[in-house]
């Protein structure tokens, strides 16, 4: 039966040497080249196009490996002081979203009971800090979350 070979250079051969305790082999021929539908998936941290985790994958597949990866990065990637946007893109079309969530210190910890304005001010006065850093704050990638991406 025909496969596509990108179907066999993902894995396929590590699987399938796990699956059989490295007893079976794999043979093939290349049939030919074949058309097929295909686009370009954007990986988007916080609003910033990250050219390194781009990839080209089948228009079917994209929306279930799109997620993938946005979940990957969401593990793999650091917490920092403001939220972070983890975003699969085709086009200009959001596939599939993650946020990574800040760290966040407990300004209310001072307060004890009193006057409810009093909270709400620091928790709003927080929260357009938190804004402001995410406007300007860059995200420094580790190179753990590329190799949590390449590996399948």
């Amino acid at each position: 039966f025909e496969i596509p070979l990108t179907d066999i250079i993902v894995n396929f051969h590590d699987d399938l040497k796990s699956a059989t305790s490295g007893y079976a082999s794999m043979n093939y021929e290349f049939v030919g080249y074949r058309p097929s539908d295909l686009v370009k998936l954007d990986i988007l941290l916080a609003g910033e196009k990250v050219e390194a985790l781009s990839r080209i994958v089948p228009k079917e597949k994209a929306h279930a490996e799109g997620s993938v990866i946005v979940t990957k990065l969401k593990d793999a990637i650091p917490r920092q002081n403001f939220a972070i946007a983890v975003q699969a893109v085709i086009g200009g079309k959001v596939v599939a979203r993650e946020t990574i969530k800040p760290y966040r210190k407990d300004v209310i910890s001072g307060l004890y009971g009193g006057d409810v304005t009093r909270k709400n001010k620091l928790l709003d006065k927080q929260k357009k800090g938190k804004k402001k850093m995410g406007n300007i704050g860059k995200v420094n990638v580790p190179s753990e979350a590329y190799l949590a991406v390449l590996k399948r």
